[in-house]
């Protein structure tokens, strides 16, 4: 018989996490990031929030969160989202501008595609994912998570493309190769069924 996981810790929050993060220059820094969440668990209760980074080496305008939990997002942002790879360091995090969502929604069959569309006051972002790839499960201790905290027991889907829109125009860049355990994938991924356990 299979032994069952139990893994260790309390649960900080349970949802969808797709991201995607764009470069311009393969090697040169990314111009444009975008992480998108979907909470259904947490100390601050469900809620959506969009963080998206449209000048991430600067402190400024474009650089927004679009939310409709802002305690949530705010914590999101300050407990996780500034331990992310690609995040982390960044002036753009600084002085966010929280704005209420009106609207979102998901959009695609999570096999082939998926998008994912917010509204803001004054604001439409439309996050799409083509060339979806085969799921894969994974679950990464500690050490190895952004935090390096939690355990992150997460279902992944990579993607050959992915375009971040803003009222209409497609932001510049294209996202990069990059590999987790294991996996080839690239830095527009879903990311569903993740959750942080705090050890």
């Amino acid at each position: 018989m299979t032994e069952t996981l139990l893994f260790p810790g309390h649960v900080e929050w349970s949802g969808e996490n797709p991201g995607i993060s764009l470069k311009t220059d393969p090697a040169g820094p990314f111009t444009t990031l975008a992480s998108f969440f979907r909470v259904v668990l947490s100390p601050h209760g469900r809620g959506h929030a969009l963080v998206l980074l449209q000048a991430p080496q600067t402190e400024g305008e474009g650089n927004v969160c679009l939310t409709d939990n802002e305690p949530l997002a705010r914590w999101l942002v300050s407990d996780y989202v500034a331990h992310f790879g690609a995040w982390r360091g960044l002036p753009g995090l600084r002085n966010l501008d929280y704005r209420p969502l009106d609207s979102v929604a998901a959009g695609g069959d999570a096999i082939t595609h998926y998008s994912e569309t917010v509204t803001a006051a004054g604001m439409t972002v439309a996050l799409e994912w083509k060339g979806l790839g085969k799921p894969f499960c994974f679950a990464l201790a500690p050490a190895q998570s952004a935090t390096g905290k939690h355990h992150m027991p997460s279902l992944f889907v990579g993607c050959e493309t992915a375009t971040v829109t803003v009222n209409g125009v497609a932001r510049p860049g294209a996202p990069i190769p990059r590999e987790i355990v294991g996996q080839h994938i690239s830095t527009a991924m879903l990311a569903f069924s993740e959750t942080w356990l705090r050890v």
